[in-house]
């Protein structure tokens, strides 16, 4: 039996206490991307451009394991938008990351290599542990948020999100989560919530944390209680989250959905204030370059008939530029747009009266800090936010699950499958599972 069987076979036999004992493989498999391909898809629209051509995967060195890291076997891991990225080459190579960050120290060399190992997700055990790790041991069942922060400066200390040396594992970094072992900060882990499978487990990371700082946290919309939030692509891997934030704290929230399906998942989530776009035929652009203001009136319209006569408090953005213009038009007079990404297009373009005349604000919010996302990954331990997994794959078709993420032919989140040979392992906590089996199956068979 291999190094890595004799791994996966501890685990599945819950004998974490020996994964101490088994020697780390000198390799591994990863899916990763290869810098000479990085021009694969010049000339191609977005749209066009296939994952399942760029994504590969590939036998790995093991990297060295430096002071603070851990290395972890990964049991399952999940596809995200900044995957997607990777996989298409945009907005740009992510090997120009892997080369800043290579020029940092020489430790950090190790990430400037001609592959990129690639994922922000991951749920697994921890194989070894680097100098100066106290907090976790071989054998510890964890899952990993996605910063990568060095804090040898001031800026970070206050908020790690603003360390002039912040990344995101498995985009900004090389060794990332969809791979059978990862390189990671031990400050990225997180204990597994017991109630939970590997793939389960997984999948929230990401989006959850995102989510969380977004709307709940004061580095957000700092979210309080009948609050109305507007809620972009609310069935989808951030807005699912969302969703479940708003609706846990007391707020009302507005879905925005494209299909009747998606307006389901929606409502078995507890929300009864859904719009599906594509059912009313919002048209914000005229043409390429043109917006219509009298589609940003429609839309506020039937927000204001749904909500009795009320804006949205807050605005959950992340399309980018196909909604922006909406969405500053819709925020209620005081109202805040938070926005953490731009999947639909980064050059955003709204009608600034809106904004100054009547004292909107604009705020931008990217991933979270290891204290948010310690306590969104807490919720979720307690079974008050749910993952959204709704499909698993195994590793050899990450490039299929990333494509439906492109496509956005996928509810909620795309789990897929590292050495967890199939699904439905891991669960330690059966009362609890039991007790919340709706809630985790809500997006599944949709």
């Amino acid at each position: 039996m291999s190094q890595l069987g004799e791994i996966q076979q501890a685990i599945l036999n819950d004998d974490l206490g020996a994964v101490a004992s088994l020697d780390v493989p000198e390799s591994y498999r990863g899916v990763t991307v290869h810098k000479d391909e990085a021009g694969m898809f010049e000339g191609l629209e977005s749209r066009d451009k296939d994952p399942r051509k760029s994504l590969h995967v590939d036998e790995v060195p093991t990297p060295e394991l430096g002071p603070g890291e851990a290395l972890v076997a990964v049991m399952a891991s999940a596809i995200n938008y900044n995957t997607v990225w990777t996989s298409i080459f945009e907005p740009v190579s992510t090997f120009k990351f892997l080369e800043r960050y290579g020029r940092l120290s020489p430790l950090s060399k190790r990430h400037d290599l001609p592959y990129h190992v690639v994922g922000s997700d991951l749920s697994g055990v921890v194989l070894r542990t680097g100098p100066g790790v106290h907090n976790w041991k071989p054998g510890d069942e964890v899952v990993a948020h996605c910063l990568n922060v060095e804090l040898e400066g001031p800026d970070g200390h206050n908020d790690t999100m603003l360390d002039t040396e912040q990344r995101i594992w498995g985009f900004e970094t090389n060794f990332g989560g969809l791979a059978e072992i990862a390189l990671v900060k031990a400050n990225q882990l997180m204990p597994k919530p017991g109630h939970l499978t590997w793939e389960e487990a997984a999948s929230p990371g990401l989006v959850n944390s995102t989510a969380y700082r977004q709307l709940v946290s004061r580095n957000g919309a700092d979210m309080k209680q009948g609050d109305v939030v507007l809620i972009w692509g609310a069935s989808g891997g951030l807005g699912s989250y969302a969703t479940q934030y708003a609706l846990n704290g007391g707020a009302i929230p507005v879905c925005v959905v494209s299909s009747p399906e998606k307006a389901e998942i929606c409502r078995k989530l507890g929300a009864e204030l859904i719009i599906d776009r594509n059912a009313e035929g919002y048209k914000f652009w005229k043409d390429e370059n043109n917006q219509d203001p009298k589609e940003w009136q429609r839309f506020g319209k039937k927000i204001r008939e749904l909500t009795g006569g009320e804006d949205p408090d807050i605005v959950f953005e992340h399309p980018g530029r196909e909604t922006f213009g909406a969405s500053v038009y819709a925020a209620r007079k005081g109202g805040t747009i938070v926005t953490c990404a731009s999947t639909s297009g980064y050059m955003h373009q709204y009608d600034n009266r809106y904004l100054w005349m009547n004292l909107k604000r604009i705020i931008g919010s990217h991933f979270a800090n290891y204290r948010e996302s310690w306590e969104a990954n807490r919720l979720i331990a307690k079974g008050l936010i749910h993952p959204t997994l709704s499909k698993t794959y195994s590793l050899e078709e990450t490039g299929q699950a990333a494509l439906d993420v492109h496509r956005n032919a996928h509810q909620g989140k795309v789990g897929v499958l590292a050495l967890a040979p199939e699904e439905g392992l891991g669960v330690r906590n059966h009362e609890l599972r039991e007790k919340h089996i709706d809630g985790i199956n809500a997006f599944r068979n949709v």
